[in-house]
């Protein structure tokens, strides 16, 4: 393990950089976490510690912390336009969404902040202008005005990664998959369970709504776009494109669509992946959602960059130079992402069919896996699975031993 005080560098205050923060510092390194935002940006979806990342929450001392701030959702409902349940999957079941560590993403960000704010220097409503190396140092330029050196540069700033340009260009990918996704934080109203509920419209779109610890509920909106349509969007003017796309969907639409209309802060984009062809340059390197996204539809993306935090921090404190380290990383990790992005066959399409037959073929497939004959059954062939449930694909996760 190397003992020199190397001075790394992040981008991004999300998830995949605190954690790489906190372990980073557990080895001896000292640590710096650059984030554009002016504060913790706390808003988000339920999202899921599950897999190895309840390994790696166990490892860092806050899985009952996530337990405690769990949304307290029962599992999912999918409904029929009268807001009739046709399939009802618990907590945990197979097909729910919900699992036992299921977190607003805020809230998780919250507890990564507490768990790392005293050791390592936040520098928020600053990011990244202008990147060189060299073989003795990496030198940053911030937008502020100020330049500085650090031995690494780790890019953990999301899909949308301005750091992975600077440093890659466009070698990575974002590879579309055909949906659009808005999330946006909703009112409370009392018909509002506390249960997700899911939502198929006819004309390829599906509302979820999902109850949180806040007293609102969590909104999502997402609707088939092929991609030459998708390109010519104006998400500038997204209210606009929301409250048409809702129109005449049934169900909560008029709802959401009110919500829309009066919400400061809605999230729109597409759902993709990002492709990379390697994962470092020189004393560059990325993490997370930056370099391998593998898109909210596998419910892998806090897994993935949790662990690939995890590991490439273990990396760095085993070997003492960082090329090597960066390389094991990958040789590591590499497997594990490509498996999560993998996606079953018509995958994400078969869930979003174009007509009210397309709509009933699939409420009745769903209440065909709720019943409890598929239910027994996907119990059973999972208990076999429970021994490997904490790790990557059947790989037990490496282990590292930190300094202090």
């Amino acid at each position: 393990m190397t003992k020199q005080k190397q001075k790394v560098l992040i981008a991004g205050a999300s998830i995949a950089g605190p954690t790489l923060a906190y372990w980073l510092h557990q080895y001896g390194f000292e640590v710096t976490l650059v984030e554009r935002a002016t504060s913790l940006r706390l808003g988000g979806q339920s999202i899921d510690v599950n897999g190895p990342a309840r390994k790696i929450a166990r490892l860092m001392g806050i899985e009952e912390e996530i337990r405690a701030a769990n949304t307290g959702e029962l599992g999912t409902h999918w409904v029929d336009k009268a807001n009739q349940v046709k399939a009802s999957f618990p907590r945990e079941g197979a097909g729910s969404l919900t699992q036992e560590l299921e977190i607003v993403r805020g809230d998780l960000v919250t507890i990564l902040y507490e768990h790392t704010k005293e050791h390592v220097t936040y520098r928020f409503d600053d990011q990244i202008s202008h990147l060189q190396q060299d073989d003795q140092q990496a030198t940053v330029t911030f937008a502020s005005g100020s330049t500085e050196s650090y031995d690494l540069v780790i890019a953990a700033d999301g899909i949308r990664s301005k750091t992975r340009q600077l440093m890659f260009g466009d070698e990575p990918a974002f590879n579309y998959l055909g949906l659009c996704t808005a999330y946006l934080t909703i009112a409370k109203t009392e018909t509002d369970p506390n249960w997700a509920r899911w939502y198929t419209a006819d004309d390829s779109r599906v509302l979820l709504l999902r109850p949180d610890r806040q007293g609102t509920t969590r909104a999502s909106f997402s609707f088939l776009v092929p991609e030459e349509a998708y390109n010519q969007l104006d998400r500038a003017n997204k209210k606009a494109i929301l409250i048409e796309r809702l129109a005449g969907a049934g169900w909560e639409a008029d709802r959401l669509a009110q919500e829309v209309e009066k919400s400061e802060d809605i999230y729109l984009d597409g759902v993709g992946q990002i492709k990379a062809p390697r994962w470092s340059l020189n004393r560059f390197a990325m993490v997370g959602d930056a370099a391998y996204c593998p898109g909210p539809i596998t419910g892998k993306g806090t897994t993935l960059a949790m662990v690939g935090a995890y590991i490439l921090a273990g990396e760095l404190a085993t070997h003492p130079q960082y090329a090597d380290a960066f390389a094991r990383y990958e040789r590591i990790m590499r497997p594990y992402v490509e498996s999560v992005q993998k996606l079953p066959p018509g995958v994400p399409r078969l869930a979003y069919p174009k007509t009210a037959l397309g709509v009933s073929v699939v409420n009745t497939v769903m209440g065909i896996l709720a019943s409890e004959p598929v239910q027994k059954m996907a119990r059973v062939l999972g208990s076999s699975e429970t021994e490997k449930e904490e790790k990557m694909d059947g790989t037990p996760l490496p282990e590292y031993k930190p300094e202090h």
